[in-house]
């Protein structure tokens, strides 16, 4: 996909980590609750458990895997290793010589939380379709182009968000009052 009209600066942070996550960041993402912790104690080696913990919170974080690994910040790396009981995070280097392990946890991270590739959504086409529809008639600028598709996706997301929350709000207040 062509992103000259992107500067190089938005190039060098898309799907990257632009600094070190905050301890909000830290405590709300790469939080590991019970059922990660299942799912990560499936691994066999210190090194494996902490190479698939911090694809699952960096993916979290970011909204997608990371192309290199070693990208994580050094933090990162350690908050994810004390939940863990990891002493040793240069292990992580291990787990990175094993393109296969990695992919097979990427398959696995996607399945078990439900992630799905965005371009094979009914979103996807209608979200290329306006934007087609917006650059054949408007000749809009690529940049003008990307900040509409991101608003676009934020506000579908937030929508979404909000729907679900009102009905889970709506069944523990229906589950509530049928108990009263």
């Amino acid at each position: 996909m062509p992103v000259d009209f992107l500067t190089e600066e938005q190039k060098s942070f898309y799907g990257r980590f632009a600094d070190d996550p905050s301890p909000t960041q830290l405590a709300r993402y790469f939080h590991l609750d019970d059922t990660d912790r299942v799912l990560i104690g499936r691994r066999r080696g210190d090194h494996n458990r902490l190479g698939f913990a911090l694809q699952l919170t960096t993916l979290r974080f970011l909204g997608t895997f990371l192309p290199d690994a070693k990208d994580v910040p050094k933090r990162v790396i350690e908050y994810v290793g004390g939940q863990l009981e990891i002493t040793d995070p240069d292990g992580l280097s291990r787990y990175l010589k094993r393109w296969t392990t990695r992919n097979e946890h990427q398959v696995e991270i996607r399945d078990a939380y439900g992630y799905r590739d965005f371009t094979a959504q009914p979103d996807h086409f209608r979200l290329l379709r306006w934007l087609y529809l917006r650059a054949w008639f408007n000749a809009e600028r690529p940049s003008l182009l990307f900040d509409i598709a991101t608003s676009w996706l934020v506000a579908t997301i937030r929508e979404r968000t909000a729907t679900r929350l009102w009905r889970l709000l709506a069944a523990t207040h229906g589950s509530t009052a049928k108990a009263t």
